[in-house]
């Protein structure tokens, strides 16, 4: 089976918006949430190669060496394998990346070179 890298995205305005919603609200969707996507790992364990994780604030390294914040809406990734990309991106139909979290979407790309895990 193939590798493909699964990049979470949000968009800064969708995090701002869940962010303004009173705290109550915010641990309701984070405790949905968070039981879902346990369930979603567990439903898709034999796809999953590399848990990934969530990242923070993005620092750039530019052409010349300039090093300075930036922003993307890249916010995590999880490694899956799969026998098409078609296939890898079917798992995430209901993820809750997107379905209950603010999360805009999964990219999914396939691997060229390596990983070597």
């Amino acid at each position: 089976m193939a590798r493909f890298l699964a990049v979470y995205t949000m968009k800064p305005e969708d995090l701002a918006r869940f962010r303004a919603m009173p705290k109550a609200d915010q641990d309701a969707v984070d405790n949905k949430g968070l039981a879902e996507w346990e369930d979603w790992d567990r439903r898709n364990a034999a796809f999953i190669v590399n848990h990934g994780g969530m990242v923070g604030k993005t620092t750039r390294v530019s052409r010349g060496g300039t090093i300075a914040p930036a922003s993307n809406d890249f916010c995590g990734y999880i490694i899956v394998e799969a026998e098409t990309a078609e296939a890898a991106a079917a798992l995430f139909a209901d993820h809750p990346h997107i379905s209950t979290f603010p999360g805009y979407s999964v990219d999914i790309m396939p691997f060229l070179a390596g990983p070597d895990l």
